[in-house]
């Protein structure tokens, strides 16, 4: 299968695959000891019809048994075990919430005793971190000082409230993180051609972006429609939020431009399963 990069010429994420399971790892990330993570692709799955094959959600009416055996196939291949995984539950909030031991699989394995979380943050080992993805922004943090990880789901509305800069003053609060310290990842979503939006979207992120950022963001193209720069938005905030500017990888991978590798709710036109992001501490 050809895969389309956003820019062929800067090589951010390194497909992988094992057991004939396919994923996405950073070779940043990848060179940092003791932890484990990964981005899914639709490959290696057992799901069938519009949710092949590695459909990761068990709330868009795929078999229940497929997904779990997806989330044991993929396990295999990353280095986790689905019992070990803490899933977010995403409604487009700004939310972190702490992750300890008792939330261990929380929403894989067990229901979750929380609502409206859409990023996460945890210092224990043994436990991953997943939230989903079908076009809105991952957004992975790793602290190797004080080891810790953050994962964080940015849609147009968690980008405009900023998550990761809320993930990254939740990690200082909790752990004693300096941004300065980590290490992040903006994960394969939709990129600025893909991305047509309402003016109503893009007077959202001029009150929270500053007019000289506005070019770098989103350009319109008549009748109240623009196109909207969610990657370089994401990578604004990191870095205001005291991210280095080399310790932030970014994707140059749009689910949209690859409807056959990745899930993609507008190329699909919402039939579709969901990708996975997983950040945990070895």
């Amino acid at each position: 299968m050809k895969i389309k990069w956003h820019n062929s010429s800067i090589p951010e994420m390194k497909v992988n695959e094992k057991e004939g399971v396919t994923y996405l790892t950073y070779p940043m990330l990848d060179g940092i000891s003791g932890i484990t993570h990964g981005f899914s692709t639709r490959l290696g799955g057992v799901s069938r019809g519009i949710y092949s094959s590695m459909n990761l959600s068990f709330s868009r009416g795929d078999e229940e048994e497929a997904v779990q055996e997806n989330y044991r196939r993929l396990g295999a291949a990353i280095g986790f075990s689905p019992e070990d995984l803490v899933s977010s539950d995403q409604t487009h909030t700004t939310n972190v919430r702490v992750i300890t031991e008792g939330d261990r699989g929380n929403g894989i394995t067990k229901p979750r005793p929380y609502t409206d979380v859409d990023g996460m943050i945890t210092d224990v080992p043994g436990l991953v971190l997943a939230t989903f993805y079908a076009d809105c922004v991952p957004l992975y943090f790793v602290d190797p000082v004080k080891r810790a990880v953050g994962l964080s789901h940015s849609g147009w509305r968690g980008t405009a409230g900023k998550i990761g800069a809320v993930t990254v003053e939740k990690m200082k609060e909790t752990f004693g993180t300096s941004p300065s310290d980590l290490y992040a990842a903006i994960g394969p979503s939709i990129c600025q051609d893909c991305y047509e939006v309402s003016e109503d979207v893009i007077e959202e992120f001029k009150k929270v972006f500053r007019p000289e950022q506005w070019e770098l963001l989103f350009y319109g193209k008549g009748g109240g429609k623009f196109q909207l720069n969610l990657w370089e938005a994401n990578r604004i905030i990191l870095m205001e939020a005291g991210i280095l500017r080399e310790r932030i990888s970014m994707p140059n991978l749009c689910t949209c431009c690859n409807p056959e590798f990745l899930f993609s709710h507008r190329a699909s036109k919402g039939k579709r399963g969901n990708l996975g992001a997983f950040l945990g501490l070895l």
